[in-house]
């Protein structure tokens, strides 16, 4: 038999059930036999991008920004959503100011990236370049691009869809549907799907109600009781 990989000797430690979870693997274990797992910046087995977390949920625990332990938590599901952009579409994008900050820089932070609006990336037209749309995508720059995955990540965790009015100024939590995320819906109707139909959206409704209230009423609603 031929030398183990590394992964396979990670998973001979955490010995993982039949659903993918482990015990918690101290960083101390990786000795004799094991030594091969020791890392010290750089994780080359443990990537989130590796082979390993392609198939497991690994979860890190670490002390002082450092890891100390590590283990499974489940299998992941099998995700075959293509995040390929057709050219034409990137094209387009490319050149356009982030919808979000109104920048498109050289930095890092202000360079444009074309983001799929639909953070869950569940929709297989989206996922075949052939049947992608302009409509699909949006320009965001980097900052506001990270800032969008972790929000879409905890919406996917909890099916609570972040409220606009984080945002002071907006008028409205969301324009098409509530906080509770649907299969029916997605996430049409959320701010960070798309801040430029939430605008537009909220001048068609906040217009309406200016024709019906006081002036009093609308800035209580864009900014509530502050003077």
């Amino acid at each position: 038999m031929g030398k183990k990989t590394q992964i396979e000797l990670f998973l001979e430690l955490a010995k993982p059930d039949k659903n993918g979870v482990s015990r918690w693997v101290e960083k101390s274990e990786f000795t004799g036999k094991y030594a091969d797992l020791m890392f010290t910046n750089g994780w080359s087995w443990g990537r989130e991008d590796g082979n390993l977390a392609k198939k497991y949920k690994l979860e890190r625990f670490p002390v002082q920004g450092a890891i100390q332990k590590v283990r499974t938590n489940g299998f992941c599901k099998d995700d075959s959503f293509n995040q390929a952009i057709r050219k034409d579409i990137k094209d387009f994008y490319k050149t356009k100011k982030c919808v979000m900050l109104g920048v498109n820089g050289n930095s890092v932070n202000t360079k444009i990236e074309i983001d799929h609006k639909d953070g869950r990336k569940a929709d297989a037209r989206i996922s075949n370049i052939k049947t992608q749309t302009l409509e699909d995508f949006q320009p965001l720059c980097k900052a506001a691009n990270d800032v969008k995955r972790q929000i879409c990540k905890e919406c996917k965790k909890t099916d609570k869809r972040w409220d606009a009015k984080n945002l002071k100024g907006n008028p409205y939590s969301f324009y098409e549907g509530d906080e509770n995320y649907s299969e029916d819906l997605g996430c049409k109707g959320c701010y960070q799907y798309d801040p430029v139909e939430y605008r537009k959206q909220s001048v068609k409704r906040i217009a309406k109600e200016a024709s019906e209230n006081t002036t009093d009423f609308i800035m209580k609603k864009l900014y509530g009781d502050e003077k």
